[in-house]
């Protein structure tokens, strides 16, 4: 049983990262709580550019992400900022964030305490007292299979289904194997492999369930009058040399290793099964990575072929290419080199023990290079346009 050195939170989850969450829940309080950020040491802010003039079903995609980023275990505890009149109103956040998981938490309203500079005052306060309060926290020892890695690819190149892919892959068996949870997620790139992931679900259920959410999210682009396959594969998939998405999504789904289906979820819904999972996310990355972060997930592993600097601020996101030419030009960027892979140095199954080993260590603290750098993308799946 692999042990890990983690932060036991009250409800039984273990958080990889111990951060005070400066959650706005729109957008007309993200600034606030970025200046908040500036001012207290041990606190991460959402970017949040969404909440408000939302039609119903984002506004629940908002809500249930947003609440689940605070339910993350890597958040001690989180203050919580709004505007005062937005359509994600603060309490329903609250309520569903706590329901979730209750705990230490702030709640600051712009437009109830009398403008920006008294908001900032009192959150600023607010997020000293918890950061204070989670610096006396400490990891503990405790069983790896508490964890949930989510995985995902973005810039891909042909490297990436024939290398960095099936590395991610090999990762992922261990993960299960180990007792834990592995996300599989863009719902864009299973079209096309329908027939290889329906093969691996449970149960006849799942396997219904995950055709009809691959099948819906198709309709729906068609129901807007866009053709999906005139924005994936992507002009940077093309340069790199895939040509379709079957082509893609054939390279994508290497991510989720061999092991069974047992769970699909909606975005942003949390995690219940041990084992594989699939979560209907967009192919856009930062969206995708949330979505999973919301589900629970306190760890990313982030391939790509062509390159991409993505970070996300509560969760480390290590990030890999078996393209060498890449490594080289983004080692500002790069934690992991698969290229091994690609030249006959290395099988797939070395390079994925020694990527676990990498796992493993920025699990118990060490920061990879989105985090050094200050990466905070994020971004929520929508459904509609604005209204």
């Amino acid at each position: 049983m692999v042990k890990i050195r983690a932060y036991r939170r009250p409800d039984g989850k273990i958080g990889v990262r111990n951060y005070v969450l400066l959650l706005p829940v729109s957008l007309c309080a993200s600034e606030t709580a970025r200046f908040v950020k500036e001012r207290v040491t041990g606190t991460v802010y959402i970017p949040n550019q969404g909440g408000c003039a939302q039609v119903p079903k984002d506004l629940a995609i908002v809500l249930e992400t947003l609440s689940g980023l605070a339910a993350n275990p890597n958040v001690y505890g989180t203050v919580f900022l709004a505007n005062g009149c937005e359509t994600a109103q603060i309490d329903l956040v609250m309520e569903r964030a706590l329901k979730k998981s209750n705990k230490p938490h702030a709640r600051v309203v712009i437009q109830e305490v009398g403008g920006t500079v008294k908001a900032v005052e009192e959150a600023t306060r607010a997020a000293m007292r918890l950061v204070a309060e989670a610096s006396a926290i400490e990891r503990e020892e405790v069983d790896f299979s508490d964890i949930i890695l989510a995985t995902e690819c973005g810039g891909s190149d042909p490297t990436s289904g024939l290398a960095s892919n099936p590395v991610i892959g090999s990762l992922s068996d261990r993960v299960v194997a180990e007792g834990a949870s592995v996300i599989l997620s863009e719902t864009t790139e299973l079209i096309g492999a329908e027939h290889i992931v329906g093969a691996r679900c449970a149960t006849p259920e799942i396997r219904t369930q995950l055709l009809k959410t691959i099948a819906d999210y198709e309709k729906h682009i068609q129901g807007v009058g866009e053709n999906l396959r005139m924005g994936n594969p992507t002009p940077g998939n093309l340069v790199g040399g895939i040509t379709t998405l079957e082509e893609k999504s054939l390279g994508c789904i290497h991510k989720g290793g061999h092991t069974t289906i047992n769970e699909v979820l909606s975005y942003g819904a949390m995690v219940t099964k041990k084992g594989l999972v699939v979560m209907d996310t967009p192919g856009q990355d930062v969206a995708s990575i949330a979505g999973m972060v919301a589900g629970g997930a306190q760890i990313i592993v982030f391939s790509t072929g062509r390159g991409t600097p993505t970070g996300f601020g509560i969760a480390p996101v290590i990030k890999l290419t078996a393209n060498k030419d890449t490594f080289r030009m983004m080692n500002d960027n790069m934690d992991f080199d698969a290229s091994p892979v690609i030249e006959g140095k290395a099988t797939i199954k070395e390079m994925g023990d020694s990527l676990f080993d990498l796992m493993i260590d920025t699990i118990n603290g060490n920061r990879t290079k989105a985090e050094i750098l200050g990466f905070n993308d994020m971004s929520i799946a929508r459904l509609c346009n604005f209204v």
